[in-house]
C-alpha cells in the first residue's frame, strides 16, 4: 500500500474513532513534530474535535530571558568570542539580541556544532570562546563531549554558557498545571533516542496519561494519532514506541553516560513557564573550569534590575494553553522579519510556524 492510501486509511480509522469523543486534545512535545504536522497539513486532516496543541519542544524558545541577557554580558568584553548555534541570534533578551550585539562590534561566531568551538579556542588563546550550551537531552551529549574533549587536550579557554532543559520534568509541570489539558502526548522523536521511551513510562503510571514516541514523517505522525485515540478509547494508559528503528527502552547507554559523567541536573528557568524542578543542566564540580559562570560571574542584580516584561505570551503558547492567534502581538507586530518573542524566532517555534503555514489569515 503507497503512502497515500495508507494515510488515507488512517484518517478514515481516526475518523470512525473520533465519533466516540466529545473532544479530545492531543500536545506534540518536539518543534520538529509541529513543524511537521503543519506542512503536511495534519490538522485540517483531522475532525474537528481531535485538537493538536504544541508543547514546550522548541529549545530555543523555552531559553530564559536573562540567559540572553548573560550572553549579552558577555559578549560586550574585548577578551571573549561567543559561539553558537545560528537560531539563537535572533533571540530576544530583555532589551536586545545577539544579533544586534554583532552589529555593534561583539565577536559572535556561528557553530554547526559544540566541538567547532574547541578548534575556535585553539586559534584565539588569547580570547575566552564562550558556548552557549542550548537545548534537549538531544544536544547535550555533544556538549559534554566537548567538555570531555577539552579536557583531554588540555585547552584551557573554552567555556561553557548552560540552559539545557530535560523535557520529561516539563511534561510533569503540565500534567500538574490546573490550566492545561492534555488526553495524550506525541513524544519526540530525536529526545527518545538518547533517554529512552522507558523515560516516559511514569506519564502513564503516575497520571494514567497515554503516548507514542513516533519518528517525523506525516504518515508516522498520523499512525500515532490513531494510536493514542485507540488506547484513550479504551481506557488505557500506556507509552508505545513507533520509532524503533532508532528509539530502544532504555535509551542510548553511552551518551547517558557522558551526560552524568560532565552534568547535574538543577531547577531551571523556562521561559515564559517558570522555575520547573530539577528540568536543567549544569556542569557539575569536577568540570567547574569550564563553567563560565564560575569563572567569570556576572552581577546578576543589575541583569534582573533591566529586565523588561513584555506582552508575548509565548508561555501560555507552549503550554498549550493558547494557540498563536489568541496573542495579542501575534501577527501584528510580531512577525517572522520582526519577532518580539522566541515562539516566532526559530524555525520551530510554534509562532512561526502558525504564520507561515496560514498565519497570514489570522493576523487579519
Amino acid at each position: 500500500m503507497n503512502e497515500k492510501n495508507l494515510a488515507s486509511k488512517y484518517v478514515e480509522k481516526i475518523d470512525r474513532l473520533a465519533k466516540n469523543f466529545e473532544k479530545i486534545r492531543l500536545m506534540e512535545v518536539c518543534g520538529t513534530h509541529t513543524v511537521s504536522i503543519f506542512r503536511a497539513g495534519i490538522r485540517q486532516m483531522l475532525p474537528k474535535n481531535i485538537e493538536l496543541v504544541s508543547g514546550p519542544g522548541c529549545p530555543v524558545c523555552v531559553t530564559a530571558d536573562d540567559y540572553i541577557d548573560k550572553a549579552m554580558e558577555y559578549s560586550k568584553r574585548d577578551d571573549v568570542i561567543i559561539t553558537t548555534f545560528g537560531d539563537m541570534l535572533k533571540v530576544p533578551g530583555s532589551n536586545s539580541s545577539l544579533i544586534e550585539a554583532q552589529g555593534e562590534g561583539a565577536e559572535i561566531k556561528i557553530v554547526y556544532s559544540p566541538l567547532d568551538s574547541i578548534e575556535i579556542a585553539k586559534k584565539n588563546s588569547s580570547k575566552k570562546i564562550i558556548f552557549l550550551a542550548v537545548g534537549f537531552e538531544t544536544t547535550a551529549p555533544t556538549a559534554a563531549a566537548t567538555v570531555l574533549m577539552a579536557k583531554s587536550q588540555n585547552v584551557k579557554n573554552l567555556f561553557m554558557l548552560s540552559a539545557q532543559k530535560l523535557v520529561p520534568p516539563a511534561l510533569k509541570m503540565l500534567l500538574n498545571d490546573s490550566e492545561v489539558h492534555v488526553d495524550g502526548f506525541i513524544l519526540p522523536g530525536h529526545v527518545a533516542v538518547v533517554i529512552g521511551k522507558n523515560a516516559f513510562n511514569f506519564l502513564a503510571t503516575d497520571y494514567k496519561t497515554a503516548g507514542v514516541v513516533t519518528g517525523f514523517e506525516p504518515i508516522e505522525i498520523l499512525k500515532s494519532i490513531l494510536r493514542l485515540l485507540i488506547t484513550i478509547n479504551d481506557s488505557n494508559a500506556e507509552i508505545f514506541n513507533e520509532y524503533e528503528s532508532v528509539v530502544k527502552d532504555e535509551g542510548n547507554i553511552s551518551a547517558q553516560k557522558i551526560l552524568n559523567q560532565v552534568y547535574e541536573t538543577v531547577d531551571a528557568q523556562w521561559r515564559g513557564i517558570g522555575l520547573i524542578k530539577n528540568s536543567g543542566l549544569k556542569i557539575n564540580e569536577n568540570f567547574s573550569e569550564f563553567d563560565i559562570e564560575k569563572i567569570l560571574p556576572l552581577n546578576v542584580e543589575n541583569i534582573e534590575k533591566n529586565q523588561k516584561k513584555s506582552a508575548c505570551r509565548c508561555g501560555d503558547v507552549l503550554r498549550g494553553v493558547i494557540n498563536p492567534p489568541k496573542c495579542p502581538l501575534f501577527g501584528k507586530i510580531c512577525v517572522p522579519t520582526h519577532a518580539i518573542g522566541p515562539c516566532m524566532v526559530s524555525v520551530e517555534g510554534v509562532c512561526a510556524a502558525w504564520f507561515k503555514y496560514g498565519g497570514s489569515r489570522f493576523s487579519r
